[in-house]
């Protein structure tokens, strides 16, 4: 099919590097706009951008020039499409007016992702609610339409908690993150107090991991969303680890299990049928790890190009039911890639169509 033009909203910062890194050569979507703050607008994408992630600056994207973040881009589409890595207060300023003017806004940020009718979302988890779209653009009149990607560090733990909703029941969870410094941004967290330290505290990040898997988890029937009956403890914890976020967890379960048994529903489980109409979602999602010493950040955050999961540990709890590790590339799965792969739900499903 023909590509379908984009845009990228700060595009300029860590993870908007990212989006256009990862966008230029993806087989479904072209990046037509890059916008960024007052100091770059107006040069090309290339002189405004401080690079900092591997590689350099995609040649077809380079010399395009920065616009101002304000919803008059020359995209085309139907919607015109932004992926959004705006800071959370930008974000929370632009993306509604965004939506408003007609723009399908796939965020990264963290403003709304709470809000009850914005999907909250990954493919591999819960398509369905993409329902609440429509509910979204009626309830707020309007023409677009807001899609949110969780945080990376509920991402990290996610994925086993859905296996084993679907496959036990699942009532309480105690989640322990070890999260790397790539996801506090650049320049981010200063040599002097990461090194040779664990700083146990991540702003915002505990209430982040307590609510966002309830709603990820949670049931949408007939035009509305239920959040999970979950029960959540965490603490958020950066580490000197330069990507790649470990969650450590421990669940109840809704019936007695056995570590064999929770194994055997890792390695079954698989993603709904749509996930493999998309292009850049991996075949192997799930990776069980049988090693004592697995997952590690180093060894296993590029797995699936850095879009799958790694599990290992799984063993039972002698508080709760099961306990586990669970490992995802924070900048990828976590960040960019994990939009990327909502907006190509977004094209599967119908959302996203090409150029008008």
């Amino acid at each position: 099919m023909a590509k379908i033009p984009v845009g990228v909203l700060g595009a300029t910062g860590t993870v908007g590097q990212r989006f256009v890194q990862l966008l230029a050569a993806h087989p479904w979507f072209e990046v037509v706009v890059v916008t960024g703050s007052e100091r770059t607008v107006g040069r090309p994408y290339r002189e405004g951008v401080n690079w900092v992630i591997g590689g350099g600056v995609p040649d077809t994207i380079a010399d395009l020039i920065v616009q101002p973040t304000a919803p008059n881009l020359d995209i085309g589409g139907t919607p015109p499409v932004v992926f959004s890595a705006l800071p959370t207060n930008e974000a929370r300023e632009l993306e509604p007016v965004f939506a408003a003017a007609g723009y399908a806004v796939v965020t990264n940020a963290s403003a709304y992702r709470m809000m009850e009718n914005v999907p909250l979302l990954i493919p591999e988890i819960n398509p369905d609610h993409t329902g609440l779209i429509p509910v979204q653009q009626a309830t707020n009149n309007w023409p677009g339409f807001i899609v949110a990607s969780p945080n990376c560090s509920t991402t990290s733990a996610i994925l086993p908690l859905k296996v084993f909703q679907d496959a036990f029941g699942l009532e309480t969870a105690v989640i322990v993150t070890l999260q790397s410094l790539s996801g506090a941004g650049y320049p981010g967290v200063s040599a002097m107090d990461i090194i040779d330290n664990v700083i146990p505290y991540i702003g915002g990040e505990d209430v982040k991991l307590e609510n966002e898997p309830k709603k990820l988890l949670g049931a949408f029937q007939n035009g509305a969303l239920t959040l999970a009956d979950l029960r959540i403890s965490a603490q958020a914890n950066r580490v000197p680890v330069l990507d790649g976020h470990l969650a450590s967890v421990s669940v109840k379960l809704g019936r007695p299990t056995t570590p064999e048994e929770a194994i055997a529903a890792l390695q079954t489980w698989q993603p709904p049928q749509i996930c493999r109409e998309l292009p850049t979602s991996p075949l192997n999602l799930l990776v069980y790890r049988p090693e004592p010493d697995r997952p590690q950040p180093r060894l296993d955050r590029d797995a699936g190009d850095g879009l799958a999961w790694t599990v290992g540990k799984v063993r039972q709890c002698h508080v709760l039911d099961i306990r586990y590790l669970a490992i995802t590339h924070n900048t990828l799965r976590g960040a960019a890639s994990g939009s990327i792969l909502n907006a190509e739900l977004l094209v599967a499903q119908g959302y996203i169509h090409g150029k008008s």
